[in-house]
């Protein structure tokens, strides 16, 4: 167990060295005491034991937005109310040319805001015109209160582009059924605001760069079943290709979410300038091994998320998993994730894996 152990507060030298050993790895170092982090998201929104995770050497991955948008043809109305014990939210676009309706259940999205294919031009109205300005002090207070105990890397805003258009298109906006009949039929209303969300998206990567933040994710939960090799390569490719370019062009280096199916694009997201792949899931949610995933892509950073399924199984399968990933994604760029949800027994399992990290996984 290394010597310089966190404070019960988690200060001290084994806090520091969580955010130099995670600076180091993604600087090519060779990776000797994996960092282990989890999702800011989680720590504010799950109950959990955080503070005595954090003193036994867990870290915190902050995420800070790094954009404010200005949407002048757009009024959004939210309403909330209480159904069988959930909060439903319900949101109105508001435009001169139409008004289009979200919904959700407590976290779980009910209703597309796109429903129709006229929809797309009523949503287009929604981004016309749009302004973009960067929040630089979104990151340095976040960086301000992680301090020594991880390390904050930019993003485009929870809302509302924070992903290449066509997935923002499939996750948010109109939906993976709607946006499969509307691409394959080649509708001109679907690809007039792609482009759209193309052009607003590269100005909003360009206030990006006014900012502190030398990494910036993009959240694409790409899993290439539902899009397609077809649609990555004529629609998302082209669009990380400018967002590589200016994020390039300010020595920014640009991660994207990729916690599902990848191998049909493996070679394409090898083309990529990618700093890394944020989230990688072995199988069986994802469908490529850790090796493979390093034989293919041998310089990107492959942030690790441990099968959830693995914490359930014991102490001997977890611990010798994770000395598996370790290997074969090492011996340089990588690091483990809590990044889709809270392992089980997290209080003896994540505890678990720290301990096997720390003995040299």
């Amino acid at each position: 167990m290394p010597q310089d152990q966190l404070q019960p507060d988690g200060t001290g030298p084994g806090a520091w060295d969580i955010r130099g050993r995670l600076e180091r790895a993604l600087a090519g170092e060779p990776v000797r005491w994996p960092v282990y982090l989890v999702y800011d998201w989680f720590v504010q929104n799950r109950a959990a034991p955080w503070p005595e995770l954090f003193a036994q050497g867990l870290g915190e991955l902050k995420h800070a937005d790094l954009v404010r948008v200005e949407r002048p043809h757009l009024e959004l109305v939210e309403t909330t109310t209480e159904v069988d014990g959930a909060t439903r939210r319900d949101v109105r676009w508001i435009t001169d040319r139409g008004e289009l309706h979200e919904s959700w259940l407590g976290e779980w999205r009910k209703e597309y805001p796109v429903k129709r294919p006229e929809d797309y031009r009523v949503m287009a109205r929604a981004w016309e015109d749009t302004r973009c300005v960067a929040t630089p002090e979104c990151f340095e207070r976040a960086e301000a209160e992680i301090g020594p105990r991880g390390m904050t890397v930019g993003h485009l805003g929870w809302t509302p582009l924070r992903r290449v258009p066509l997935m923002e298109l499939h996750v948010e906006l109109a939906g993976p059924e709607r946006l499969a009949y509307d691409l394959a039929d080649g509708r001109p209303e679907l690809m007039e605001l792609h482009d759209l969300l193309v052009e607003v998206l590269c100005t909003m990567c360009r206030a990006a760069c006014k900012t502190p933040a030398r990494y910036v994710k993009l959240w694409d939960n790409l899993s290439i079943e539902m899009v397609g090799p077809r649609a990555y390569r004529e629609h998302l490719v082209p669009a990380y290709r400018r967002v590589l370019d200016i994020f390039g062009a300010a020595g920014k280096r640009v991660l994207v979410h990729y916690d599902g199916r990848l191998r049909p694009v493996a070679g394409d997201v090898a083309a990529l300038d990618l700093d890394g792949i944020d989230s990688f899931t072995e199988p069986p949610e994802g469908d490529m091994g850790t090796a493979e995933a390093r034989a293919a892509w041998p310089d990107k950073f492959l942030w690790l998320h441990p099968s959830l399924g693995w914490f359930r199984q014991g102490g001997d399968v977890l611990a010798g998993n994770i000395r598996r990933l370790a290997r074969e994604a090492g011996p340089r760029r990588y690091c483990f994730l809590i990044s889709e949800d809270v392992p089980p027994q997290c209080r003896q399992t994540v505890a678990a894996v720290l301990k096997t990290l720390a003995e040299g996984a």
